[in-house]
């Protein structure tokens, strides 16, 4: 198996083989923590006017961000400890539309090179790598998307180096990843409460590995970006 590593925008739109695009702080723990509360689907998206678009014709639930910041007129930020502490009935059985400054890009690009896009983080790493052996696919590109795709971000490389570990047998030591991804200014400044619309709950949620049993697939099915959730050879 070739393993393809790259980061930003520019790579996910040269993946080639099997994607794994990862965006830990936050999307992609905030999509495993929407399907662990219930939600029946899940669209990915671009922009915000895409997301009310389909509010407005289907009443889906709208979560999101841009820069980071909840978007007006959202149900949701993209929040892990949001989710967490809503009722989960506001979630059973919805189909939720997400939109992010990074994760979501990353997909929407990598999307046009390959019909099955699989979404990174920690929480779902063991069964990511577990599902990708499974398919034995000849290429896997890991892209990791960093912050509002403007510059790399060390958990999103560090996520990237675990599942080369999973999968490759590539040194790694978590222990020290963490304390070394703690440790970086913006999120020292997260931890302390200095960022208003990132709780310091939302590090220490996503900086969890093999949290989940599942894998989340992207496909493009009817013009939209379906994420469904996956258990090994079983789609749940």
């Amino acid at each position: 198996m070739n393993i393809q590593r790259g980061s930003l925008l520019a790579s996910a739109e040269q993946v080639q083989g099997l994607p794994i695009i990862i965006d830990v702080l936050r999307a992609f723990t905030t999509s495993a923590v929407l399907f662990s509360l219930g939600i029946e689907s899940l669209i990915l998206v671009s922009t915000a006017e895409e997301a009310f678009a389909l509010r407005t014709q289907y009443g889906y639930l709208l979560e999101g961000e841009d820069r980071g910041i909840k978007i007006d007129g959202f149900d949701f930020g993209n929040s892990p400890t949001e989710l967490l502490r809503t009722p989960r009935e506001r979630l059973l059985g919805k189909t939720v539309v997400l939109r992010t400054s990074a994760g979501t890009q990353g997909v929407v690009a990598a999307i046009k090179q390959s019909e099955r896009v699989i979404l990174g983080s920690y929480v779902m790493a063991k069964s990511i790598a577990d599902y990708v052996r499974q398919q034995n696919p000849d290429t896997v590109s890991i892209v990791a998307m960093g912050q509002r795709l403007l510059e790399t971000a060390p958990e999103d490389e560090a996520c990237a180096d675990y599942l080369e570990h999973l999968l490759a047998d590539k040194p790694y030591d978590h222990f020290a990843t963490l304390w070394s991804c703690m440790n970086t200014p913006f999120i020292q400044r997260c931890l302390h409460r200095a960022v208003d619309y990132l709780p310091p709950e939302d590090i220490l949620l996503c900086l969890q590995h093999d949290l989940f049993d599942f894998v989340l697939i992207a496909e493009m099915v009817d013009g939209l970006i379906r994420v469904s959730r996956f258990m090994l050879g079983t789609n749940i």
